[in-house]
C-alpha cells in the first residue's frame, strides 16, 4: 500500500489533492512507503527527511 507523505493517510482513500498543493511549498513528513513518521531538516536549499527503514530523501 502507499501512503500519503504529507498527512500519512492512504492514497487509495483518495482526497490528497490539498496534500499535494501543500508538497509543491513543504517537506515530507510520513514515508511512502511504511507510513513512519520522518525526522525532517529544513535547509536554506531545501529539506532532508530521513526515515529509520528506507533511508533518506533531498530536495537538494
Amino acid at each position: 500500500m502507499q501512503w500519503c507523505d504529507r498527512c500519512g493517510g492512504a492514497l487509495a482513500d483518495g482526497g490528497h489533492e490539498a496534500c499535494a498543493a501543500a508538497r509543491q511549498l513543504e517537506p515530507p513528513r510520513y514515508c511512502g512507503r511504511c507510513r513512519r513518521r520522518m525526522k525532517v531538516q529544513v535547509l536554506p536549499a531545501g529539506w532532508r527527511a530521513s526515515c529509520v527503514e528506507h533511508g533518506e530523501l533531498s530536495s537538494v
